[in-house]
């Protein structure tokens, strides 16, 4: 029997997997798409917060280590659609500044610029159904005081890939920052890319299944293949890597090691580095009245002096604040605070720093993943991050609200990226502008490891955007 050869292998099916396999599919290529993890279940479950807090129910449990041997579980998820199904559902532009270098901020230059993107931030949009939400109650009153006490913050709406009669379902309107919808509220990878080409002849979806090798047959810059956990191979023409910044540059650096190909790539040396993950802090505002809004998230507040900087309310209501509270305060005290609390995060875009990245811990003595991160590496997005605080904090002040804050640790990696960045240089990039990684015939990469500046706002759009794009340059190709 002759040996299937898929036009395409992609490695993971998150954002930048999904919108890949959809451009691919509809092109009529032959593709299969590899998921690490199984859909997820359809109950009620994953709007439950005590089991979502638990690692190994829908949170990966896999062990990595830090650069001071400190052992943790990061916030990674490993399910049909990827950690778009559990995120927030905000979907933002990179600003056309945002491509451009920005040395005094450490921040890296695309190879690209907006307008090359900017028909797939619209296409992305269109299939996401990116809407914008009227401002609720307590949110308006809060921003009316902030205009008319600290001017200089503004506000604009925050689009969201959110179904438009989800605020009829108040159980899904206060759970879908952080939670997965089970009757598909919230657009995502699985429910809006995954949906429309699931079934087809020429897809054929792999879950439960880990790639652990990229193959290759006589040429070694060739890549031709991939093995997987159960010890399967399949063959194909492409190999798309889209597994995320934590997991994509570790399959690439396995790859190149076993091969020996390192003195004779440049981009080796940039493989797993310019780890970026944004400054972050969740500052909640406590008032005197109680809080009622459903959504919340329907707001970006931004300020002039803070350029790598932006605000945005959390979609939790009480009941998930009320995790926030100090667990200090006793807990009748700490409920009476939660529902008059509005919690908010703080976005601060950090820069690259090539000491900043992940390693793959396969053959290593405790055979653990490294993720060296320290936001100090970029002290200017601290300097910066510490103003945002100290102003918002002042600002809701003003406008009647007690802040207490908490910076976001190492641990949530929700928006990893910059691992295997593009560039046009190989020496200091892994991909080039079409998503090709150097120097390697037939591996692509579409997920979050190629962005070389985070921006000031989550990465979910610009990850769409570019594998929508990367996609249809490989579909030309192919074809």
């Amino acid at each position: 029997m002759t040996e299937k050869i898929y036009d395409a292998i992609i490695v993971g099916s998150g954002a930048g997997g999904a919108a890949a396999a959809y451009v691919l599919a509809n092109a009529g290529l032959c593709i299969a798409l590899i998921e690490k993890g199984p859909a997820l279940p359809r109950d009620s479950s994953t709007l439950d917060a005590s089991q979502i807090a638990t690692p190994g129910r829908f949170k990966s449990d896999e062990v990595w280590q830090q650069s001071n041997g400190r052992r943790f579980c990061p916030q990674e998820y490993f399910n049909l659609g990827g950690k778009t199904k559990w995120y927030g559902a905000a979907m933002l532009r990179n600003r056309p500044h945002e491509f451009d270098a920005d040395p005094t901020h450490q921040c890296l230059a695309w190879p690209i610029g907006y307008d090359d993107l900017e028909p797939y931030y619209a296409q992305a949009e269109g299939l996401l159904g990116v809407r914008q939400f009227k401002i609720e109650p307590d949110l308006q009153l809060i921003i009316g005081r902030l205009a008319k006490r600290s001017p200089t913050w503004r506000h604009e709406p925050l689009g969201l890939s959110l179904s438009a009669d989800i605020q009829k379902h108040w159980i899904e309107a206060r759970h879908f920052d952080g939670f997965a919808s089970p009757t598909d509220l919230k657009k995502d990878a699985q429910t809006v890319f995954l949906s429309l080409i699931q079934g087809r002849p020429n897809v054929d979806l792999m879950s439960n299944l880990s790639v652990t090798e990229l193959l290759s047959q006589l040429d070694a810059t060739q890549i031709s293949g991939v093995r997987m956990s159960n010890g399967m191979t399949i063959r194909g023409r492409t190999v798309l890597l889209a597994a995320g910044a934590l997991h994509s540059p570790r399959l690439l650096q396995r790859y190149i090691d076993k091969h020996g190909l390192a003195e004779r790539l440049p981009c080796y040396a940039n493989v797993g580095a310019n780890l970026k993950m944004h400054v972050s802090t969740v500052m909640v505002g406590v008032s005197p009245s109680v809080k009622t809004d459903l959504l919340r998230k329907t707001t970006l507040f931004l300020e002039a002096s803070l350029p790598h900087s932006s605000v945005q309310p959390l979609g939790f209501d009480g009941e998930n604040i009320l995790g926030l509270v100090s667990k200090f305060v006793p807990h009748t005290i700490a409920r009476r605070m939660s529902e008059r609390a509005y919690a908010f995060l703080l976005q601060t875009e950090d820069g690259s720093h090539r000491d900043n990245r992940v390693k793959d811990g396969s053959g290593a003595t405790q055979n653990l993943n490294l993720l060296d991160y320290l936001a100090s590496r970029t002290p200017a997005a601290i300097a910066e991050h510490r103003h945002l605080v100290r102003y918002f904090r002042s600002a809701l002040l003003r406008a009647g609200m007690l802040g207490y804050s908490r910076r976001v640790g190492v641990t949530h990696t929700a928006n990893a990226s910059g691992t295997l960045i593009t560039g046009k240089d190989p020496s200091h990039s892994v991909v080039d502008s079409m998503g090709q990684v150097h120097g390697l015939k037939s591996l692509y990469v579409v997920d979050g490891s190629v962005l070389p500046r985070l921006s000031r706002v989550g990465p979910a759009l610009t990850i769409y955007a570019w594998a929508l794009r990367v996609a249809e340059i490989l579909a030309t190709r192919l074809k």
